[in-house]
């Protein structure tokens, strides 16, 4: 945008330069808030020093490199002077807006627009200063569709003398372009600034730098609200999982408390073997607050639990794992494996004559890990397989527990012939990472 063209009037090629001028200020935005640390200094409303700096160093440089643009290649699209300034100023306090305000305006000083300077550091101070009365959610809700509620802002502060922050935050940008304007009117090559020849280009030279603010405070405080939406739904999951760790725990210690009583008179060293087993269980369930273990520490945790059934059913109960090597490390919400093989104890080898047999099984496929408890008992009619998982309290948590962590697609998986057995699946995807939540 070297001029007007052949091909562009006047007050086209202005119109123009406005529009790329959003265009830009909104890329950058944009390309700013992608970073997590320039995210994570925006969504901090007390910043200490080193965020200003990085803050002002974040948005200055590029503005900076804007303003060299226009004055080496004389592309007026880029120099986001005032808006910048003001705008670093409004969301980092008066002294990051001075920052931005000298980074934007020593090339253009130093280019012979004296009064370029002076300005941009003004425009920061203001922006600060704002900041500095205006509440910071008032900030936030500054957005490019303004004019669709200005009327009733206007008529408030003009019928009941409130003060109104968006009248407010909408008048900071004008006086300061109003301000620009009429410095270029007094000395033409002292300070750069969109000609406005007639009052309607006036009018959209105004707009366009109040659309500068208003356009990347709505970007970012979009990626805000879409930050503190995952915060929320970080913290339903983890309420919900201690709701559900919480249910699983009595009920697993209710069952093996039975368990015990009914061996006191009958085999006293068994039934003292089992308490002594069970407390070393509950120390491992009390030590541990996370909600996802690594399978190795699951099957260590359910070897306890098989040892406390294996003193109650004897020689009757044999134990069979299939484990595939590469699964051990993988990330798999705890106690998830402990109800199954009591289901398949409770109600699959209890009622059933001669030996049991409970096989754990795990194997890799398609970046999903896949556990399955299998038991050679009594077995669940098919069409009683879905009564079963919504019945019981261990498999019904389970199931939830998958369904809340990973999403619906994700349930528990009964498979069962009638006097050949059970299969409990569960399939889970691959965490890349162990992003462990703690209680």
């Amino acid at each position: 945008m070297q001029g007007p063209s052949t091909l562009l009037s006047g007050e086209q090629f202005v119109l123009t330069t406005l529009m790329a001028k959003l265009a830009v200020g909104a890329v950058l935005a944009t390309m700013l808030v992608r970073f997590p640390w320039f995210r994570r200094i925006l969504l901090t409303e007390k910043r200490d020093w080193p965020e200003r700096l990085v803050f002002a160093a974040s948005l200055g440089i590029p503005l900076m490199a804007g303003v060299v643009w226009r004055i080496l290649l004389n592309n007026n699209a880029a120099d986001l002077t005032l808006a910048g300034a003001f705008l670093a100023g409004l969301l980092a306090g008066p002294y990051a807006g001075a920052i931005v305000g000298v980074m934007v305006g020593a090339p253009a000083f130093f280019a012979g627009e004296w009064a370029a300077l002076p300005f941009a550091i003004g425009c920061g101070f203001a922006g600060g200063g704002l900041r500095e009365i205006c509440p910071t959610e008032a900030i936030w809700h500054f957005s490019p569709l303004f004019f669709t509620g200005l009327h009733r802002h206007v008529w408030k502060l003009v019928r009941r003398f409130d003060i109104d922050w968006v009248v407010i935050l909408l008048a900071a940008p004008i006086g300061l372009e109003i301000i620009q304007q009429a410095i270029r009117f007094r000395w033409p090559h002292r300070i750069y600034a969109i000609d406005a020849s007639t009052p309607l280009l006036g009018f959209f030279v105004i707009l366009a730098t109040v659309l500068s603010v208003a356009i990347p405070i709505k970007i970012w405080n979009s990626a805000r609200i879409e930050h503190r939406l995952q915060e929320q739904e970080k913290l339903l999951m983890a309420s919900r999982l201690d709701a559900l760790a919480s249910q699983i725990n009595p009920h697993f210690l209710f069952n093996t408390l039975t368990s015990i009583s009914s061996l006191i008179r009958s085999q006293p060293e068994t039934a003292r073997t089992l308490i002594v087993k069970l407390s070393g269980l509950l120390r491992r369930l009390l030590r541990s607050q996370e909600h996802f273990v690594t399978l190795r520490e699951e099957l260590e945790a359910i070897d306890e639990y098989l040892d406390i059934e294996s003193i109650r059913f004897g020689p009757k109960l044999r134990i069979e794992k299939d484990i595939d090597p590469d699964t051990l490390g993988l990330i798999v919400p705890s106690m998830i494996l402990q109800p199954l093989v009591e289901n398949s104890i409770k109600h699959g080898l209890s009622q059933k004559l001669g030996e049991g047999r409970i096989t754990i099984r795990s194997s890799r496929e398609r970046d999903h890990a896949i556990v399955d408890v299998i038991d050679n008992g009594v077995g669940i009619a098919p069409l009683d397989a879905g009564r079963v998982k919504g019945s019981g309290i261990g498999l019904r948590n389970v199931n939830e527990r998958l369904r809340v962590i990973y999403g619906a697609n994700y349930q528990l998986q009964l498979d069962s012939v009638p006097g050949e057995g059970t299969c409990a699946r569960i399939v889970i995807p691959e965490l890349a990472e162990p992003a462990r939540i703690t209680a």
